[in-house]
């Protein structure tokens, strides 16, 4: 059956736990603070930092066409290839 709405996608978060440098770390509060005098919203560096690694993963061109390289990659070898038209056999 072909529905209208695809598949929704895997929408479970997922949690990495990551250990940074202390500069990074000074440079990340500043960012949050930063983003609250720009924004009037204090959000805490973890709320933000998922939404500031999907934006470099997502303006990042040459991640992309290597993704879709490996996608199409993993694809072929998943869907088999068809085989040729067997000819009919005449009584």
């Amino acid at each position: 059956m072909n529905l209208k709405l695809d598949r929704l996608p895997e929408r479970s978060p997922s949690k990495i736990t990551v250990t940074v440098s202390p500069e990074l770390k000074s440079a990340l509060d500043d960012y949050a603070e930063i983003y609250r005098r720009t924004y009037g919203q204090k959000e805490t560096v973890a709320e933000l930092i998922p939404f500031m690694l999907d934006s470099f993963v997502s303006a990042d061109a040459a991640f992309k066409r290597a993704r879709k390289a490996l996608r199409d990659e993993i694809a072929a070898k998943v869907t088999p290839a068809s085989s040729p038209p067997t000819a009919s056999r005449k009584d």
